[in-house]
């Protein structure tokens, strides 16, 4: 793909080891960008990275940590250059009831998704200056329409919306364009995880049916890589998802009167039990934060 307007040009992806950002990253390539790929799961990170057709460099970092990515930053601009599009995706989930979560759980999943994308943003964004560069933050439906069981990651998906938009506002007159991706479910293992708690599952059954479909991860990585190169403003994965952010003001209302009469028929007990972080991400998540603060596990 000679003629995109990637050729050549620096991305960095974080949450690149696995699902979207690995499929993206291999989107990317395609279209001749020089890749650089941040992922805390170093080893999952190098086989990605190891599998595209062009060589990049693959940064082990948490996010969450910002002195890290600060020379992640650095990295990037010594060994590639300057990088002219970033993009935010690294991101954990928990599912449960609220009450069951664990508090370090739930703080870890804000930690990863709300201040790790704005951490992102701020070690990346003299480059992105520099460059008159473009900014996307992977968001999800959760942004739009908060669902139970899963209280962390809505309010982190609300917060990272909102700030997109509070950084789109102040960064606009330096030439730097910032967009937001707007997910529904898609095919990656942190969804197939969810499946095995039947309050995760039976919640997404009872969804519309429109709105329970699984998207092909391959399909959602090859859209976003279409949106960074016209530098969109906002996408919607799928494209119907235009009419419920048009219509949010409905969801909250909706999403209530389903809960109470689903959640109610479930049986007590072992179904509503945290599920801890969800996927091979989640997993990894847990593995790291161990390594660094030295905890044993749970």
């Amino acid at each position: 793909m000679g003629d995109s307007p990637l050729e050549g040009r620096v991305v960095v992806v974080t949450g690149a080891a696995r699902g979207v950002g690995a499929a993206l990253a291999r989107e990317l390539d395609r279209r001749g960008a020089r890749l650089a790929l941040l992922d805390h799961d170093g080893p999952a990170l190098e086989r990605t990275a190891a599998a595209l057709p062009n060589a990049a460099l693959a940064l082990d970092v948490d996010v969450s940590d910002y002195a890290a990515l600060s020379e992640a930053a650095k990295t990037v601009r010594s060994r590639l250059g300057r990088p002219s599009v970033v993009v935010a995706n690294a991101g954990i989930a928990e599912g449960g009831p609220f009450a069951l979560t664990e508090p370090a759980t739930w703080r870890r999943v804000i930690d990863v998704n709300l201040t790790g994308s704005a951490q992102t943003a701020r070690a990346f964004l003299p480059d992105l200056v520099a460059t008159a560069g473009y900014h996307l933050q992977i968001a999800s439906l959760a942004a739009i329409g908060a669902v139970p069981m899963m209280s962390a990651y809505c309010a982190s998906k609300a917060g990272v919306e909102a700030f997109t938009h509070a950084l789109r506002a102040g960064v606009a007159h330096q030439g730097v364009a910032v967009g937001i991706a707007y997910l529904n479910w898609t095919g990656t293992d942190m969804i197939r995880d969810a499946d095995r708690f039947p309050a995760l599952s039976e919640l997404r059954g009872h969804m519309p049916a429109l709105t329970r479909r699984v998207s092909r991860v391959e399909v959602v990585a090859e859209r976003l890589a279409r949106a960074v190169e016209s530098r969109s403003t906002a996408v919607y994965l799928p494209a119907w998802l235009r009419l419920v952010q048009a219509a949010r003001a409905a969801v909250p209302p909706v999403v209530l009167r389903v809960s109470r009469r689903e959640l109610s028929r479930l049986p007590g007990g072992e179904p509503l039990r945290s599920s801890g972080l969800l996927g091979a991400g989640g997993r990894a998540d847990r593995a790291a934060t161990r390594r660094r603060t030295g905890s044993r596990p749970e």
